[in-house]
């Protein structure tokens, strides 16, 4: 049984990467924010304005403890925050879970989150020069969590296959 968890900030490539490695594995992808929304029926955003973070993180821990006990192999992508709260961080060193970091500079991840920041609701609203000190403490403060990966991943100057590939090899 092989239970694949990408984990990294948001904008680091998880569900793209997820969804071509589950191709090229022939495994189920699940994004989490996708299996949150489907069992709230409300879409991110909206659980966001309507419930607050802190419904929203609660959902989200048990939506991945519910996930990663089940007996079904997978490739899995998590949400920035999610190995951040609730011992989510736990999880991630289970002998049946294959956790990967999928690391990026302050930069990649700035370049990257500009394209889509209307769409992410923790950033939506900041200025662009505010954005990058805010990418930088979030990195500086979830690196302990996000290092409790198995594996890491630098994706700086990398397309989504060649960072599959670098899975594929980790996997062998």
């Amino acid at each position: 049984m092989k239970k694949i968890v990408l984990v990294g900030y948001m904008a680091s490539g998880k569900t793209e990467i997820g969804k071509l490695l589950s191709k090229k594995l022939d495994l189920p992808f699940f994004d989490i924010d996708h299996l949150i929304e489907n069992e709230v029926s409300k879409s991110i955003n909206e659980i966001f304005e309507i419930k607050g973070e802190i419904f929203f993180r609660k959902k989200e821990h048990e939506v991945f403890e519910k996930t990663i006990n089940s007996n079904k192999s997978f490739v899995l992508s998590l949400g920035g925050g999610t190995p951040c709260y609730a011992n989510n961080h736990k999880f991630l060193n289970k002998d049946d879970v294959i956790s990967i970091y999928l690391k990026g500079s302050v930069a990649t991840l700035i370049d990257r989150i500009k394209i889509n920041k209307t769409k992410r609701p923790l950033l939506k609203d900041l200025e662009d020069d505010e954005l990058t000190e805010y990418v930088a403490k979030h990195l500086f403060d979830r690196s302990f969590y996000y290092n409790q990966c198995k594996h890491t991943i630098s994706i700086d100057n990398k397309s989504p296959f060649d960072v599959v590939e670098e899975i594929q090899k980790i996997l062998l």
